[in-house]
C-alpha cells in the first residue's frame, strides 16, 4: 500500500514541478521581452521601428554609427561613459573600502548597540533624494564641484555605502566562528585572519555587493541631471536622454542608445554570474 500511494505522490510532486518551471520560464520571457523589444529595434530603420510591430526585417548598424559619431547637444558617447566609468569605479572601491571594516565590527566583533548602528544606516535611505537635492547643490556649488565627476563619486559612495554594509555584515556573519578562533590559535593575528580566512569565504558575497553597486550608480540618473549635466561630469543616462529630441520619434535611435548604455552592466553581471549568485545565497541557508 505504502508503494502504491508513494508512486502518486511522486508523479503529482514531477508534474507540479514542470509547471513551476514553465511558469518561470513565462515569467522570465514577459520581463526580458521589453529589453529584447529595444535591442531589435536599435537595429531597425526608423520606418521599421516607428511603424507596425516587424519581427522579420532587414537589419543595420545605421543607428548605431549615428548615436556614437554624434553629440547629443556637448555630450559625446565616449565623454559619457568616460565619466560613468571613472565614476561608479571609484566610488565602488571607496564603499568596498568603507564597508569591508564596517561589516566586519558589526558581524565578527560586534561593537555596542550595534543594532543602534545599522539602523542609522539603513535610516539615511528614508529621506527622498529630492528632498536634499537643493542643499547638496549648494554645497557642491561652494566646492567648486559642479558639473564634475567628483561630485558624483562622492555622492554615489554615500549612497550605496549603507547598502554595501548591511549585505556585506550578513556576509561576515556566515563565516563559522570556529575558523577564525583556529587561526587565533596558529597565531595569526587581525590581519591575517581577515586575509586569510575571513575574505576567501565572503568573496562571493563582497563579488555580489560590488556588482549591486556598479548597477545603481552605473543607472542613477537624478543625482547625475541635477549636479553634473555638462560635459565635464555626465553619465550615461544623460547621454541616453539627449537622444530624445522634439524633432521627431527618433525611437530606433533612441534604442541604440540605450543597447549600448546596458552592455557594460551586461557583461560584468555575466561575468560575475556565479559569484553573484553564490553571494546572493549567502545567508538565505545556514
Amino acid at each position: 500500500m505504502s508503494q502504491g500511494k508513494t508512486g502518486p505522490v511522486v508523479g503529482q510532486r514531477t508534474i507540479g514541478g514542470y509547471l513551476l518551471s514553465l511558469l518561470a520560464w513565462v515569467v522570465g520571457l514577459l520581463f526580458f521581452f521589453p529589453v529584447f523589444w529595444m535591442v531589435l529595434s536599435g537595429f531597425k530603420t526608423e520606418p521599421d521601428a516607428n511603424g507596425p510591430p516587424k519581427m522579420f526585417f532587414e537589419p543595420t548598424t545605421e543607428q548605431f554609427s549615428e548615436v556614437t559619431s554624434a553629440t547629443s547637444g556637448l555630450l559625446s558617447a565616449g565623454q559619457a561613459f568616460a565619466n560613468s566609468f571613472w565614476a561608479v569605479s571609484v566610488s565602488t572601491i571607496a564603499v568596498m573600502i568603507l564597508a569591508i571594516p564596517a561589516a566586519y565590527s558589526l558581524s565578527i566583533k560586534p561593537i555596542g548597540k550595534w543594532k543602534d548602528v545599522l539602523f542609522f544606516f539603513i535610516s539615511t535611505k528614508f529621506l527622498p533624494i529630492v528632498a536634499a537635492i537643493l542643499p547638496l547643490w549648494i554645497i557642491a556649488k561652494e566646492l567648486g564641484w559642479l558639473n564634475t565627476r567628483i561630485v558624483l563619486m562622492v555622492l554615489y559612495t554615500a549612497m550605496n555605502l549603507p547598502l554595501a554594509i548591511w549585505m556585506l555584515r550578513s556576509f561576515f556573519a556566515e563565516v563559522p566562528k570556529e575558523l577564525i578562533e583556529a587561526a587565533q590559535i596558529d597565531g595569526a593575528k587581525l590581519w591575517g585572519q581577515i586575509t586569510s580566512v575571513i575574505l576567501p569565504i565572503v568573496a562571493p558575497g563582497i563579488a555580489a555587493t560590488a556588482l549591486l553597486c556598479v548597477i545603481f550608480a552605473w543607472n542613477e540618473f537624478f543625482l547625475a541631471v541635477q549636479l553634473s549635466p555638462s560635459s565635464g561630469g555626465a553619465t550615461v543616462p544623460i547621454w541616453v536622454t539627449g537622444n530624445v529630441t522634439s524633432r521627431g520619434n527618433f525611437l530606433a535611435k533612441l534604442s541604440a542608445a540605450s543597447t549600448l548604455a546596458t552592455l557594460p552592466v551586461i557583461i560584468a553581471g555575466w561575468l560575475a554570474q556565479k559569484r553573484m549568485i553564490r553571494g546572493l545565497a549567502m545567508g538565505a541557508i545556514k
